[in-house]
């Protein structure tokens, strides 16, 4: 029979925990992980504790001591080395040999005989010993003989209260008063580029350098030195996949098409194959590999676009026509999006009887292109999806391959969206496109760093992408691309853009609607890659700065500061060392100059008040700032932002 009467200890508010246990929180590989834990018991007695953890590939499990934190709260932390899923368990006990040192110091400090107390300390210590064996039985021994042996009590209390004595019984506890927790939780570590990435959008098709030419792979490769050099290490290349015919759009999303009109790159699949081809005019198979070679060597990683769904003439329709929804006049359910109509796009249908077939499937498209050296997948629209196929497929691919990322393509409702998060995607997409203001920042900003979310939803922010050319950055030019540029770069340790449109400062759209006119999803474009502009030179500054400041490699280290105007956003960010502090302060209007002044949260990064100098690692201009107000002046049409560093 259990002996629950010694089970004393109470322990709850376990973190990081996600849904109780059924998800894994996320940490990336070599980075400190803190866990928390409420411990408390009856009465007054000291109390232990300690967290067990392991990664699944290993048997046995490791200790590390829980630390008291304050208020019954209890932490220990430890730096996960490999990738896949550490599994921890937390436990606690009442330290009887810790409650009787402390209550006999103080008896000994108040002038009272604490000959009773000697006493029993022994007694407790040779209890250990007679269930020890060993080392550790002659060293508790030795213990209590030369406290038995003691000459006064000086001598007596010296020996009491000795630390290594006290880690050693403490180690040699009795585990049937130990309280484990029944619930065995989840961490999943992730590649650091789960964390810390900057993405660049671009149609490969375009990438050409000659006028009415279809751009290939090798196009690609030639632009990939220029893009390390903008400062991207993820390089998005949209579907790579044959486009269908059948139902094909034409420009700007028209139903008609004319000669020579691509089509979408999302309508995958003709007589040229489907998810596991490439389109005939990107080139072959050896130059997407050489592509994906040519871009580690700049530590650039592809991320390929994961759309599961078909053209009408996609080989799976024929092949395997139970995977769609038929109507009744023998055509299949395309899709649709009232009053959008997607003519060229047939969903799966996940509910078919032949489910198993079409999930198997559909895994084999990730580990078909995994083999192929790509390591990340950006998946379009998951939500619309069946949400248990992607939690089991997930789970199987990063089971095998844990250094593979999924980025959630996913502006839809927050619960699905975390939905999707929890269930393994590494990455998502946000509302950071919609969020303009001061007040909309710092709420959203506070929802995603300061909520359980944390510990699942990885935020990725993208001021454009070639479906969304929002309002803001329409209206407001090359000064709100700058802006919006700047905010995504550094709100978030995670972000992305389209380009070159972007660079570009392209902002006219489609009439009535928030997306670019004459849309490349549906035309090939012709760039000229080199072209200067004042957008892309903060963006390789923005980039570089990113890159040399370990402050900006975490989105959950932000601490939001006061200002004096609603126009101006402050926030602060340090490294985990404190040893790089940034200051960020935009000016949210994009037409106007504005001042006022900002206060700087020192206090939450150790700083007295005081002088100290910063530097403004955009303009290169320094400053000496002292305590917390300071002024601020920011014309957008010169720079929309500061990106102070404290020079310590």
């Amino acid at each position: 029979m259990e002996r629950t009467a010694m089970k004393r200890v109470i322990i709850n508010g376990i973190s990081p925990v996600v849904d109780n246990g059924l998800y894994p929180a996320k940490t990336i590989v070599d980075q400190r992980i803190e866990v928390s834990v409420n411990l408390f018991a009856d009465g007054h007695d000291e109390l232990g504790g300690s967290m067990l953890i392991k990664h699944t590939s290993e048997k046995t499990w490791k200790e590390h001591s829980l630390e008291a934190a304050g208020n019954d709260c209890w932490k220990a932390s430890f730096i996960p080395t490999q990738l896949g899923i550490y599994q921890y368990r937390v436990q606690g006990w009442i330290d009887h040999f810790a409650t009787w040192q402390k209550g006999i110091t103080k008896k000994y400090k108040a002038g009272l005989d604490v000959k009773v107390e000697l006493e029993i300390g022994w007694q407790l210590a040779e209890g250990v010993a007679a269930r020890t064996k060993g080392k550790d039985k002659t060293a508790i021994t030795k213990w209590v003989n030369e406290l038995k042996g003691a000459t006064d009590d000086s001598e007596a209390m010296s020996i009491a209260t000795d630390t290594a004595i006290a880690s050693l019984l403490c180690r040699c506890r009795d585990k049937n008063a130990v309280t484990l927790h029944p619930d065995t939780f989840s961490i999943l570590v992730d590649p650091k580029r789960a964390e810390f990435s900057t993405w660049y959008e671009l149609f490969p098709r375009s990438a050409a350098t000659t006028a009415d030419t279809h751009g290939t792979f090798k196009d690609v490769k030639a632009l990939v030195p220029g893009i390390a050099n903008m400062g991207f290490d993820v390089i998005y290349l949209p579907p790579i996949h044959p486009i269908g015919e059948k139902n094909r759009k034409g420009k700007n999303n028209s139903l008609t098409t004319q000669p020579g009109d691509p089509g979408s790159p999302w309508a995958i699949g003709s007589k040229d194959g489907g998810h596991k081809s490439i389109h005939p005019e990107l080139g072959s198979l050896k130059d997407f590999k050489a592509l994906v070679d040519e871009c580690k060597k700049h530590n650039i990683e592809i991320a390929l676009d994961i759309a599961f769904q078909c053209a009408p003439d996609h080989p799976y329709v024929a092949l395997h026509p139970q995977w769609f929804k038929w109507r009744p006049d023998g055509t299949v359910q395309y899709a649709e999006n009232p009053p959008k109509k997607y003519e060229d796009i047939l969903p799966f249908n996940f509910e078919t009887e032949d489910w198993e077939a079409l999930w198997n499937e559909l895994k084999s498209v990730i580990e078909y292109w995994i083999d192929k050296g790509v390591n990340i997948f950006r998946v379009d629209n998951p939500h619309t999806k069946a949400l248990a196929f992607w939690e089991w497929m997930i789970a199987e691919v990063k089971r095998d391959n844990p250094q593979v990322l999924f980025l959630a393509e996913a502006f839809t409702r927050p619960r699905i969206m975390e939905h999707l998060a929890k269930s393994g995607f590494s990455q998502s997409y946000t509302y950071f496109t919609w969020r303009n203001t001061k007040e909309e920042l710092e709420q959203y900003m506070t929802e995603l760093t300061k909520t359980n979310s944390r510990h699942f939803f990885r935020p990725n922010f993208w001021p454009n992408t070639p479906d969304i050319l929002p309002p803001e950055i329409t209206a407001g030019g090359e000064t709100a691309h700058i802006m919006r540029l700047i905010l995504a770069a550094t709100l978030s340790s995670n972000y992305g853009l389209y380009g070159p449109v972007y660079e570009y400062g392209l902002t006219e759209p489609m009439p009535g609607k928030e997306e670019y006119i004459h849309n490349e999803k549906y035309e090939i474009k012709q760039w000229d890659w080199d072209r200067y502009s004042k957008i892309k030179e903060v963006m390789i500054r923005v980039n570089r700065i990113r890159k040399d400041n370990p402050a900006l490699h975490s989105t959950w280290n932000i601490e939001l500061a006061q200002t004096t105007n609603e126009n101006i956003i402050c926030y602060a960010k340090a490294s985990e060392d404190r040893s790089n502090i940034l200051i960020i302060v935009v000016n949210l209007d994009p037409h106007g100059t504005h001042a006022g002044t900002v206060k700087v949260p020192l206090y939450k990064f150790g700083f007295e008040h005081g002088s100290y100098r910063v530097t403004d690692l955009l303009s290169g201009d320094k400053y000496n700032w002292s305590s917390e107000w300071n002024f601020v002046s920011l014309n957008p049409h010169d720079l929309p932002a500061h990106i102070l560093r404290i020079e310590q």
